[in-house]
């Protein structure tokens, strides 16, 4: 009776395969790709922590100063203390000055204990912009420090301002990818399906701006930005900078695969039957290759993120005290400053982790949108 049961789950299972939608074989198959399912989840945490509610997350305020904590190293997070466990806590600072260098020495204070406590309150902010709450997820009732990633040289939790600087670093990758999914689906769709004229003025365009260095392109317009402007309206500057550039690719896959379908049987039909071409385009050509489309969105998010975090290192986008990924890194330019106090390259690490996490999940849709792929 087991074996008669197994035969018909799997009879089961592989009826449900042949009358299964595109989407949902698409489904499947992403689930046993294991590096894209954990690089998804991780950019769930990072877009729910650094994007919606840095400032819960966050344990202090992003231009808090700690008075002579400047460089301070981060502090552990400890259960034991002298062999007894305990709850979280971490150890306070001891300030000692090299008597030679004059280097400022933080030793832990094994005498000062700080307990870890959450949902604690401190510094008043707005969460989600909307809501004045004191309440953090997690810190140290004062006096007390905690530095996850140290301070920078104004004596400023590094961490704190990493998870601030994430709502920017992260969602100009989605803005930027918007609005050039929008140009290069539109200005491809038109070059592929009309053609002649329209097709050699597009793609005349498409071949100038390729032709041109991203960095120093870039940099040029992101330079005429006024530098008396608003963080806000820089911040919409620059993913209208980084989008100018980053829809030629699109158009030209776009424009490729409407040349190969505008003669297919049902594309014809439809004019037959007195539907305007931007109907056509809409309904029955992009959603022909709308797999492909996803995939690129998933590999051209990493690609914003980094032009973003490049225009600001190199001190051409942002700019303090507006805060991203990017501003945060211009401390390590030094390396003096890098080799004494290597946590500034924290939020470094952060753009390496979101680049390779959307890198593993264009990887698993490509996969699953591959109908030849078992």
């Amino acid at each position: 009776m087991s074996e008669l049961g197994t035969e018909d789950r799997q009879a089961s299972r592989l009826e449900e395969s042949f009358v299964a939608s595109s989407w949902t074989l698409m489904a499947r198959k992403f689930k046993k790709h294991k590096l894209a399912i954990a690089g998804a989840i991780i950019l769930c945490v990072l877009y729910l922590v650094g994007a919606i509610a840095p400032d819960f997350f966050s344990t202090s305020h992003a231009f808090k100063r700690y008075g002579d904590f400047t460089f301070a190293p981060p502090q552990r997070i400890r259960l034991l203390h002298h062999g007894q466990l305990r709850r979280p806590f971490v150890y306070g600072y001891r300030l000692e000055v090299h008597p030679e260098t004059l280097r400022n020495y933080f030793l832990d204070d094994e005498e000062t204990i700080y307990p870890i406590r959450f949902f604690i309150r401190a510094e008043q902010y707005k969460l989600l912009g909307l809501f004045k709450t004191t309440v953090r997820f997690m810190g140290v009732e004062e006096p007390g420090t905690f530095f996850l990633f140290g301070t920078d040289n104004l004596a400023r939790d590094v961490y704190s301002r990493t998870l601030i600087a994430a709502r920017i670093s992260l969602t100009v990758g989605l803005v930027g990818v918007a609005m050039s999914f929008v140009l290069g689906c539109l200005l491809g769709g038109i070059s592929g399906f009309f053609g002649g004229t329209p097709d050699m003025v597009i793609q005349r365009i498409v071949e100038f701006l390729i032709s041109l260095p991203s960095i120093p392109l870039w940099m040029a317009l992101a330079a005429a930005v006024p530098p008396e402007w608003p963080a806000v309206r820089t911040y919409f500057m620059i993913t209208i900078i980084l989008s100018i550039v980053g829809w030629t690719g699109l158009a030209r896959v776009v424009r490729g695969k409407l040349l190969q379908l505008r003669a297919e049987d049902y594309v014809i039909a439809a004019k037959i039957a007195g539907m305007r071409e931007a109907g056509i385009i809409a309904k029955h050509l992009l959603p022909g290759f709308m797999s492909y489309l996803i995939v690129h969105l998933t590999l051209a998010i990493p690609g914003m993120i980094l032009g973003e975090t490049a225009l600001s290192f190199i001190g051409v986008g942002l700019q303090p005290p507006a805060l991203s990924w990017g501003v945060l890194l211009q401390q390590a330019q030094n390396v003096r400053t890098v080799a004494l106090s290597p946590w500034l390259l924290a939020p470094g690490v952060l753009v390496v982790i979101t680049v390779l996490c959307f890198n593993f999940v264009g990887d698993g849709l490509r996969d699953a949108a591959d109908p030849y792929k078992q």
